[in-house]
């Protein structure tokens, strides 16, 4: 009955996309199986296809960084990343923060390419919001985490910004999504995905056993909502309407960087990097030395990877009525078959990840 129910409540709503969304988390290394800390991005977007790349510039910080497809290798905007000093930043849009600039807009992947070839600690990405020109031409969430152990978001909009600490936070976790704590009450987006995100973790964050898998394989695989408490693919259902899950047509990539134990050199850190649409791909082990081919660009004129040209011949499969609003229905019945599938991927590339850490 409840999956049932969701069809048709879902149906009678408008799915309103925006152009970057994201559902996000920080954990501590104390709410981790491993001691690790954990930054994670679920990434909704407009720009369909990503590709991870090293950037070396001299006299900056070498560092690994998830890039637009469609940058062909620009790579002045970084949308999440890691670097040789055991920093690491992503973001998600935010919409109930002062709004821009009419003119300087979208600027987040600017400064976050500048934090990773300029930032060693939370502390330091402060100092750089600080002093940035300003407007700043962003709404966002910033999260970062450091060598250190310690973590942060930064709510930043043109001038001004709010931090809140990881060490504040009496369970280890900070959540966000599109919208800021320190922002307008109830207005933004992704309440819903956030409660989804504290539901589905809820023992686990209570346990302090969090992985990275939680995230990438879990909540980024999972198509429950929770004001309906439903989970639309455990049931029996073809069809859902999409709306309100963390998975969302427009979802490009689900990476969790784990970050280092005290005394670890950065050559421990792992990216956890599925560059595609979560459900119809897979997690590969990254390092600041090591990018999976299937990862990098195929070249200069085409900046596509081939990890998410071939995710979306399967995520057809899933989104595969293309007129009027069909778009925005999701095929139950692929989508359980085909995530299935690439979980059990992912479960080996985990193995796998493991060992090149012992390496």
């Amino acid at each position: 009955m409840k999956t049932r129910l969701l069809f048709f409540a879902l149906a009678t709503m408008a799915t309103a996309y925006t152009a970057d969304a994201c559902t996000s988390m920080i954990v501590s290394a104390d709410a981790t199986v491993d001691g690790r800390p954990i930054l994670w991005k679920h990434r909704d977007t407009s720009a369909s296809n990503n590709f991870l790349y090293r950037v070396e510039n001299p006299g900056e910080i070498g560092y690994v960084a998830l890039f637009n497809g469609s940058d062909k290798l620009c790579l002045d905007e970084a949308w999440m990343g890691m670097n040789d000093e055991g920093f690491a930043i992503m973001n998600t849009a935010s919409y109930n923060l002062p709004p821009n600039a009419h003119d300087w807009i979208d600027r987040e992947g600017i400064v976050m390419a500048k934090a990773l070839a300029t930032c060693r600690t939370v502390d330091d990405f402060e100092t750089l919001l600080i002093a940035l020109p300003k407007p700043l031409g962003v709404c966002a969430n910033f999260g970062v985490i450091d060598a250190n152990g310690d973590g942060a978001y930064f709510e930043a909009d043109d001038y001004n910004y709010t931090r809140f600490n990881l060490s504040d936070s009496p369970n280890g976790v900070l959540i966000r999504t599109n919208y800021s704590y320190s922002g307008v009450p109830d207005k933004g987006m992704g309440y819903i995905r956030h409660k989804n995100t504290e539901v589905l973790l809820a023992t686990q964050i209570e346990k302090k056993c969090l992985t990275p898998a939680s995230l990438t394989e879990g909540v980024s695989r999972s198509f429950y909502n929770s004001l309906l408490d439903v989970d639309a693919a455990a049931g029996s259902e073809h069809w859902a309407v999409d709306q309100d899950f963390v998975p969302r047509r427009i979802s490009t990539a689900s990476i969790a960087i784990e970050g280092l134990k005290k005394g670890e050199s950065p050559e421990n850190m792992i990216m956890w990097a599925n560059v595609a649409y979560p459900p119809c791909s897979h997690v590969e082990a990254v390092t600041l030395n090591h990018i999976p081919g299937d990862l990098l660009p195929l070249d200069e004129d085409c900046a596509y990877s081939n990890a998410g040209l071939q995710a979306d011949k399967l995520k057809a499969q899933v989104f595969p009525i293309t007129r009027g609003s069909g778009k925005n229905y999701v095929n139950l019945d692929a989508v359980r078959a085909i995530s299935e599938e690439q979980y059990q991927i992912s479960l080996e590339e985990y193995a796998k990840g493991q060992q090149l850490r012992k390496k």
